[in-house]
């Protein structure tokens, strides 16, 4: 269910390295806490982020939850499909309910990220 090829931030955002360029998106555990989302707001292409700073928002049947990035650069695109269908994010959190693409700052911030199997430790200790 965790996919092993991508890398975990704490506040359960993942991260899909190619090159130089960072796929993010929220984890299924994330998705499955906040329920039906119903809305999602991020940022515009051009957008200049740093690791750890909020960059949206997801709400959901239940809340209205932050969206962190993980890495640090320049927003490259943005999921325009989920402005209409944000359920995608429920039904396939890894693929087509992906967020923004990050053209990277500093590639080796991905490296302070959790690998698949110590996100999978990291959950055992939350509470859902």
């Amino acid at each position: 269910m965790i996919p092993k090829d991508l890398r975990y931030h704490q506040e359960h955002e993942w991260v899909r390295v190619s090159g130089t360029q960072a796929t993010v998106g929220i984890s299924h555990f994330a998705q499955d806490a906040l329920g039906d989302i119903v809305f999602i707001d991020m940022p515009k292409p051009g957008a200049v982020v740093r690791a750890g700073q909020q960059i949206g928002e997801v709400e959901s049947t239940k809340t209205t939850s932050t969206i962190y990035t993980p890495v640090s650069g320049t927003i490259a695109t943005m999921n325009t499909d989920l402005k209409d269908h944000p359920e995608r994010v429920n039904a396939d959190p890894y693929g087509t309910g992906w967020m923004v693409t990050i053209d990277l700052s500093h590639v080796g911030e991905v490296d302070t990220l959790m690998t698949a199997g110590q996100y999978e430790d990291f959950l055992s200790t939350q509470k859902h």
